[in-house]
């Protein structure tokens, strides 16, 4: 990636997080409209966390991954501390696949 696509990607990213701040008195948000970012929002990271954990380049990525995910997300829903839920996730597909689970 050269340096001008980054240099713009930092610029818009800092432009995005300043409209907040500077509109935030100007422009009025309907609830309902809130309500449906947030969700879209959720439903945005379901499918990088889905598309991610059940894809490697243009095929399925075998068992031990999704069942990393799915013990980080039990763990993560029942709030257990991140680096237990980080080191849980990696252990589980760890010892999958070392027991050749693909």
């Amino acid at each position: 990636m050269s340096l001008l696509a980054i240099v713009l990607l930092a610029a818009g990213t800092y432009a995005f997080r300043l409209i907040g701040p500077v509109f935030q008195h100007r422009l009025q948000i309907p609830d309902r409209m809130q309500r449906l970012l947030s969700v879209a929002a959720v439903v945005l990271l379901v499918a990088l966390v889905a598309t991610a954990a059940l894809t490697e380049g243009h095929g399925f990525a075998g068992w031990a991954r999704p069942s990393g995910v799915l013990v980080g997300g039990v763990l993560a829903i029942r709030r257990a501390p991140f680096p237990l839920v980080v080191i849980a996730a990696a252990a589980t597909t760890a010892v999958l696949r070392l027991c050749g689970v693909p």
